[in-house]
């Protein structure tokens, strides 16, 4: 994966078990808070003063930014969170503009205390300002492009981002060849020196680290700057010159509140908040940075790897924020043992495979199997991915039920035709006896339909060649007209020993001598039924016996309902000529790709490379030319939700009739309700299966 991400994703792993293992428990009480000891006027301070107004930098990640929520988030808010519990404070956060904030503004919002403040001797002197003690110290780094000479001298362009202008004496002090010049945010900063228009610019290290760490800027470099150190304080806005603000008094008795607390939290709680700042804030790498960093590989391998880096981040992630409450080392050790063999097994088949279709690019037939392993890889990857981001919403209690008339015969049939060539092709009989009363009930079909599936899957790998798989559904009537449906699948298979049908419902769960016969899987396909079939109303259980086998009872319950009329997929009818395809993409290579795929598959297409292109493309074009627009969600100039909105709202017949469907990686619930709602007819997550694709736009 590059030996860049190595050197970051390693010590963010390392940090991670840090973070668990530093104490963050309350102090004792003593005074006017949780764990400061107040004089009596400070504690009557604390009581009397309501929520104090703070404003803070939106873009210095990961030390104080605006999340995409829009909420103050970083380093500095886990601090201003520590303070409040141990002093009593009440902090009300407010976003300040980009560039130079002046004292009048500060006077006009009411602010009471700004937070990331440089530690200097400029703001100790400033007037209408009092500091704190620093409650974060790094360094100064120098971000430059790689090929940048100092060794000559001369003249070089410092790309600074407005906001902290006290530093520019000092840097005027220590680099007097240095050009400052101003920029709007850090942002900017770093495209400038990626397209040559400065040299250099001067950042926090925790900053330039998470920059850094963007494949669009893998040919910049960082030189510490010995010496100056980058320290951060907070300041309080007290009136001056006439002007408005807190009394001078109240706003010294502020600073000392806040430096008790800090003081009281000590090093190991300030460190904690920095490692959990970084972990929590690191950058994501999208499918477009991992294909703009490794163009030359297989598109397939790219997609791969980039499963395995979102695969390490969520994984660690979800298990670290489990554990700070427990703080079980055996579970934490167990976990990370998992997650090693889970990444690093495919991972050392990718690599082998990558090696081995290098040394094997003049023999397509080779080459050919070599794809279609890696696809399988890949593919296995992303199913591990899904899992895991089930169980996450599970455990967070964010999955929602999507319930509408469900005909269960059908899904049965559907069900029974995807594993039944899996079955056989094994040397396995299926056999299937669906018995219901109520075919149709409310309910939904996806999750169902993925219990139904796990079950039938763990069935086909765990029983051998020869064996049989039975499926039955049966359902019964309740007193107050609610119908359970139990469904049935029973295998003559391994079957599972005693003790490990204790555990059998944790997660990542897999008795050892099955894993080592080569049955793959996660572990996780069972504890997430249970929790589905249990948000239906239902429960999953079963019975197994080592040697003869098992059976999964799989129930849930829910009111009849009437048939849903045929689907478009079934009804509707087929265009003689491919409908034109307009693609709303703002990576170019990923934009490449598709066109290349459709048009591979006879489609004509044409790229926008945002919501807005997208929009004047089809308010340019004449009526019914375009009968699908496959629309990213996340673009600059307007994203996928705002262009399908402006889009349906055009005055033309066609507006309202081409069929939009929402291409994106963001798959949670509320991502899919959101393009529903915008005007969006379907929806695909990436990375994309190409058949499914294919399939959708067959039926436009």
């Amino acid at each position: 994966m590059g030996k860049k991400l190595g050197k970051i994703l390693v010590p963010l792993l390392l940090a991670g078990l840090l973070l668990c293992a530093v104490p963050m428990g309350a102090y004792a009480a003593n005074g006017g808070g949780s764990g400061v000891s107040l004089t009596e006027e400070e504690a009557a301070y604390v009581q009397a003063s309501g929520p104090v107004r703070v404003g803070f930098v939106q873009d210095r990640i990961p030390v104080t930014f605006m999340d995409e929520n829009g909420q103050f988030a970083g380093i500095s808010r886990y601090i201003l969170d520590r303070v409040a519990q141990l002093s009593g404070l009440e902090f009300e956060y407010v976003a300040l503009p980009t560039g130079d904030v002046t004292y009048e503004y500060l006077q006009q919002e009411k602010l009471a205390l700004v937070t990331s403040v440089e530690y200097n001797e400029a703001n100790k002197n400033a007037n209408g300002i009092l500091i704190s003690e620093p409650y974060l110290s790094s360094r100064k780094v120098i971000v430059a492009r790689g090929d940048t000479d100092f060794s000559q001298g001369g003249q070089f362009r410092a790309a600074l981002s407005t906001g902290s202008q006290t530093i520019r004496k000092v840097l005027g002090d220590m680099f007097p060849s240095f050009v400052l010049v101003d920029y709007d945010s850090t942002e900017d900063c770093f495209g400038a020196i990626r397209s040559g228009e400065a040299d250099v610019t001067i950042q926090n290290q925790y900053v330039a680290e998470y920059w850094m760490s963007k494949p669009a800027y893998d040919e910049l470099q960082v030189i510490p700057m010995m010496g100056l150190d980058d320290q951060m304080c907070f300041s309080a806005v007290v009136a001056f010159g006439g002007g408005e603000g807190i009394d001078p008094a109240d706003g010294q008795m502020l600073i000392d509140i806040l430096d008790k607390a800090i003081a009281a939290m000590g090093e190991d709680a300030v460190s904690a908040c920095i490692i959990r700042g970084v972990m929590d804030n690191q950058y994501r790498f999208t499918v477009g940075d991992f294909l703009t960093r490794y163009r030359h590989m297989v598109a397939v391998l790219a997609a791969a790897g980039l499963v395995i880096v979102a695969l390490a981040v969520l994984l660690v992630r979800q298990r670290v924020r489990s554990m700070e409450d427990r703080a079980d080392a055996k579970v934490r050790g167990q976990f990370l043992s998992t997650m090693s063999h889970e990444i690093r097994t495919p991972l050392n088949g990718l690599i082998g495979l990558n090696y081995l279709m290098r040394q094997k690019l003049d023999d397509p037939e080779r080459l050919d199997g070599y794809l279609r392993q890696s696809d399988s890889t890949a593919r296995y990857l992303l199913s591990l991915v899904s899992d895991i981001l089930d169980m996450s919403r599970l455990q967070d209690r964010r999955m929602e039920l999507d319930a509408r008339p469900v005909d269960l015969e059908h899904l049965a049939d559907t069900v029974e035709a995807i594993v039944r060539g899996a079955m056989e092709e094994k040397g396995l009989t299926l056999r299937a006896n669906i018995c219901l009363a109520q075919p149709c009930v409310l309910g939904d079909d996806v999750r169902i339909q993925q219990v139904l599936l796990n079950l039938l899957d763990n069935a086909r790998k765990f029983t051998p060649p020869g064996g049989q798989v039975t499926f039955s559904m049966h359902q019964t009537v309740q007193a107050d007209g609610t119908v359970r449906t139990a469904a049935e699948v029973t295998d003559t298979g391994r079957g599972m020993s005693e003790q490990f049908q204790k555990h059998i419902f944790e997660s990542f769960a897999r008795e050892l001598d099955t894993v080592s016969k080569g049955n793959e899987g996660t572990g996780l396909g069972l504890p997430i039924s249970r929790q589905l079939a249990r948000m239906m109303g239902g429960d999953l259980t079963f019975t197994s016996e080592k040697d003869k086998g098992s059976t999964f009872l799989f129930t849930f319950s829910g009111p009849s309902a009437d048939m849903p009329a045929a689907g478009r997929e079934s009804g509707a009818p087929r265009r003689d000529e491919k409908p034109r395809v307009l693609v709303a993409e703002d990576n170019e290579l990923n934009g490449e790709i598709m066109l290349e795929l459709l048009e591979g598959a006879g489609y004509r297409a044409e790229l926008a490379e945002n919501g807005r292109a997208a929009l004047d493309m089809f308010r340019a074009s004449a009526p019914e030319t375009y009968g699908v627009i496959l629309m990213d969600l996340l673009m600059p100039e307007m994203d996928g939700f705002e262009a399908a909105s402006a889009i349906r709202a055009l005055d033309r017949p066609d507006a309202k009739t081409v069929k939009i469907v929402a291409c994106t990686a963001n798959s949670y619930e509320t991502d899919r309700a959101k393009a529903l709602d915008s005007g969006m007819d379907d929806f695909i997550a990436k990375p994309v299966d190409v058949d499914e694709l294919l399939e959708k736009l067959a039926v436009v």
